[in-house]
């Protein structure tokens, strides 16, 4: 008989029982395990042979749930929605024709700034360092061309094909995706998913991110001079931009908006981020498009401060903003611009507006200017009986549609313009895609975000062009039981490249849209169509979409004419047009 003193054999078999313990840890299991710690609950997935056995551990995994999606691009812009709903995505593909497959929605997600993890299942560990020539390849014994396409659109890339280190090159992967807000590439060799190794505990060590800390002094430098500036400043205002996701500054923004008193615009690519419910939102501001008054307020102030901007030709309608930057305060996430003078760097965001909204004087002068010079919206749209439905009365009732409750993805194209104008709600959520522009994005988009946040339903307007490069995934949306509401635009062509450039390569096919529809619905899942021309049929299909079928995915079909247009569009695409159309400069 054995006598326990604290050091034998109970220890020892204590010690053993450990040593088991984190044996039976596998690679599949690790990851599937750090997903869910990081808050992804669904991974968008298209199968192929490098990577069923990592799709085993995924779908093991009780707190995980895998979606297969008809195509990989679609699978990547589901989980750029749901990262723009749940803050971070993942999505899995399998070498090289799935990887590239996906390069276009990574491409999209990177130029967001979403956390996106994308794993790819590679080739057995066996074959590296090797001559052979592998299937799914481009038939030479090189095995880094997917990883090499990926290098330029991912924040970090992990090529995974020894279980020694596995584990470092995925934590390290997934870390610095949430660190950087930026896609991250992970590729793990087919063989290793399901073999035990020490380093893989059965149950991983919480996740844990160190927070971002500005450098004390140059955060108070910042504020210094900002206050110095914008005190000085008769008729100020804020204008809010894309960057406010990244930086998650939404709450400090409200807080330097609430403590100043000036008006607060958005950038076109900001909506959804800015809280238009607020008494002092006065719209987008967008140069020559933008909302009503707005871009007369911004662009006579004195002082203005952008806060995370990206200005690009789109955002500038051709580079033909009138803002000054002598005038600017230009804050980033992690840098602060006075006019023409100082920047300052290593400070952050929050830190910043927090620090800032504390030293500005009260100043309501461009707020009362905006209330002297603003109409409101005059003659009520009127139409006659039968007469065809015009876009403008469509995003009429969409208006009424809105609430806490729901979600709008605009497509690219004309819904841009549209949807701009459409007021949010408190707490309605908003998503396009203005950086990247890919027409298509909206139908996976639509798909993660409705996956992500059941609490909403989500109102998509995409256009028919757009719907035509990526449809086959409402079959997605009916498997998951969504219950979006699509509304489709027919107007028989990619309308916003019409108004740039036209020609004969911008009309397409026209298709019966909900025969589509109700042929990928099959009988299967909770669906419901209406093809309509008019307002009554449009009010009729709402009502239905609304009351009668608010557990099905709905789809309308909106037909209208080829030329109607938003205003916006036909000004920001001769704008556009300009820009593009530039002759080289002399020599």
């Amino acid at each position: 008989m054995e006598v326990n003193n604290g050091t034998g054999s109970t220890a020892c078999v204590a010690h053993q029982a450990r040593a088991s313990l984190l044996s039976s840890g596998t690679l599949g299991r690790h990851l599937a395990k750090r997903l869910v710690q990081i808050g992804v609950r669904d991974v968008f997935s298209v199968p192929g042979d490098f990577n069923l056995t990592l799709l085993d551990h995924l779908i093991a995994e009780p707190e995980l749930n895998l979606i297969g999606c008809c195509n990989e691009l679609n699978a990547g812009y589901a989980a750029d929605g749901y990262a723009r709903a749940k803050g971070v995505g993942a999505c899995v593909a399998t070498f090289t024709v799935g990887g590239l497959s996906l390069l276009n929605a990574i491409a999209g997600a990177y130029s967001e700034n979403l956390p996106v993890i994308c794993i790819v299942g590679g080739p057995n560990s066996n074959d590296y360092g090797t001559n052979r020539i592998l299937h799914h390849t481009i038939g030479l014994p090189d095995f880094t061309q997917e990883l090499r396409c990926f290098q330029a659109i991912t924040c970090i890339q992990a090529v995974v094909n020894n279980l020694d280190d596995a584990h470092e090159l995925i934590d390290t992967a997934i870390s610095t995706a949430l660190k950087e807000s930026k896609p991250a590439y992970i590729s793990i060799s087919c063989n290793l998913p399901g073999i035990p190794h020490p380093n893989f505990a059965r149950e991983p060590v919480p996740f844990f991110l160190a927070p971002k800390i500005s450098n004390q002094l140059g955060l108070e430098a910042a504020v210094e001079a900002t206050a110095e500036f914008l005190n000085k400043a008769v008729k100020p205002v804020i204008v809010g931009g894309p960057k406010l996701r990244v930086s998650k500054a939404q709450k400090p923004f409200l807080e330097l908006a609430n403590a100043s008193g000036y008006p607060i615009a958005v950038m076109p690519s900001g909506k959804g981020l800015v809280p238009e419910h607020h008494p002092h939102f006065i719209g987008t501001y967008w140069g020559a498009v933008s909302s009503g008054f707005c871009g007369e307020i911004v662009e006579s102030a004195d002082a203005y401060v952008f806060v995370g901007p990206i200005f690009n030709d789109y955002s500038s309608v051709g580079y033909s903003l009138l803002i000054k930057k002598e005038k600017s305060i230009i804050i980033q996430p992690n840098r602060v611009t006075v006019g023409n003078g100082p920047s300052f760097g290593w400070v952050f965001m929050t830190d910043f507006l927090t620090a800032l909204a504390k030293k500005l004087k009260k100043n309501s002068t461009a707020m009362e200017n905006y209330h002297r010079i603003y109409v409101p919206p005059g003659i009520a749209l009127k139409r006659e009986k039968d007469e065809p439905l015009r876009v403008n009365i469509l995003f009429k009732h969409i208006q009424d549609m809105l609430s806490q409750e729901t979600a709008v993805i605009a497509e690219t194209g004309d819904s841009w313009f549209n949807c701009q104008k459409l007021r949010l709600p408190e707490n309605c959520g908003y998503e396009f895609q203005m950086q990247y522009g890919s027409i298509g994005w909206s139908v996976g988009a639509t798909l993660g975000y409705a996956q992500a946040a059941k609490d909403k339903r989500v109102i998509a307007c995409i256009g028919d062009g757009s719907f035509q490069v990526t449809a086959q995934d409402v079959s997605t949306m009916l498997r998951c039981g969504q219950k979006s509401i699509i509304f489709l635009i027919n107007n028989g062509g990619y309308t916003i490249e019409v108004e740039i450039h036209d020609g004969p390569y911008n009309v397409i096919k026209n298709w019966n849209y909900t025969g589509l529809v109700d042929a990928i619905h099959n009988g299967e899942g909770k669906c419901w169509t209406a093809k309509v021309k008019t307002e009554d049929e449009l009010k009729e299909a709402i009502s239905a979409a609304t009351s009668t079928h608010t557990e099905s995915l709905c789809f309308i079909e909106v037909l209208v004419h080829k030329d109607d247009t938003s205003k916006e569009l036909l000004e920001w695409g001769s704008r556009v047009s300009h820009a593009n159309s530039r002759p080289p400069n002399p020599q």
